[in-house]
């Protein structure tokens, strides 16, 4: 879980025009020991500073585990909604612990219908909206998602 108490102590040294975004990313990889499937989600937490200062990123990995005989049947679009899930329960705490924020949600899917993230487009943007009030941000512009996240699940590795 990302430490959102380390979040609000840097919070409080930059601008308070500073913006936040939230994204998450996965990838199926296998385990270098044991050679297992797994399904690798980076989330993060991107604050921008004064909106055109750099950022600082918080991110955090998990794996999930994909049973022997499931790891052919990996479903793209079950995947993509787990990250619009972990997206929407970042952003939840985030906003418990400072209401008066403005977050940006956003989601490494993209409209365009050549693209399999197509698929899931709507429910993901009715999920998000359903559960935060809000409208996502989807690619070109879910930078958080498509540039940060898929970045920090790149450089996260294991070998359990």
């Amino acid at each position: 879980m990302i430490n959102i108490t380390e979040i609000l102590v840097y919070l409080e040294k930059v601008s308070p025009d500073s913006k936040i975004y939230v994204g998450c990313d996965s990838e199926v990889v296998k385990t270098r020991k044991t050679k297992e499937t797994k399904i690798r989600y980076a989330s993060v937490v991107v604050v921008h500073i004064s909106g055109s200062s750099g950022a600082k990123v918080f991110g955090e990995v998990t794996l999930d585990n994909v049973l022997p005989h499931e790891r052919y049947k990996i479903k793209p679009q079950h995947r993509l909604m787990n990250e619009v899930y972990q997206v929407v329960d970042l952003y939840n705490d985030l906003i418990k612990a400072m209401p008066d924020k403005i977050i940006d949600i956003h989601l490494d899917l993209n409209p365009k219908k050549e693209h399999l993230s197509n698929k899931v487009v709507q429910q993901a943007l009715g999920y998000v909206k359903g559960v935060t009030g809000k409208d996502a941000v989807l690619k070109p512009n879910a930078w958080a998602a498509s540039a940060a996240a898929d970045k920090w699940c790149e450089l996260k590795t294991f070998t359990k």
